[in-house]
């Protein structure tokens, strides 16, 4: 089992930047592919970015390009999501999730592992 506690959302106003982390533990890899998804109120659950293993590799969503980057610290086994101008559009709850693969991935159903999820607010 992996556990993953995601941490760093909040309250922020239009354009801002805020980071999220997410720890694993357990029978975490530093060999596995990690991703973050988000769930606005009323809408399916979408897919934000992912990274490979090695943290060389990363693919966004088109909604989140050139304002997102997600990395990761093997030594910590925390993957980070650093979110820059931020749009009201960008409010949801935001979840990490783990695979047990070092290929990255879009599709949730990849994902065995899921964090609790943290909210991020952005007001206009």
């Amino acid at each position: 089992q992996v556990q993953l506690v995601e941490s760093g959302g909040g309250l922020v106003q239009a354009g801002a930047s805020l980071r999220l982390s997410c720890a694993a533990s357990g029978r975490t890899s530093r060999n596995y592919a990690m991703g973050w998804f988000r769930q606005a109120p009323g809408k399916w659950r979408e897919f934000v970015g992912t990274i490979d293993w090695s943290g060389r590799f990363t693919k966004y969503a088109d909604s989140v390009e050139g304002r997102f980057t997600i990395s990761r610290d093997n030594a910590k086994n925390t993957a980070f999501l650093q979110m820059s101008s931020l749009k009201p559009e960008d409010t949801a709850v935001y979840y990490c999730a783990h695979r047990t693969s070092s290929v990255p991935s879009g599709r949730e159903s990849d994902y065995p592992y899921w964090g609790q999820g943290t909210q991020v607010t952005v007001s206009s």
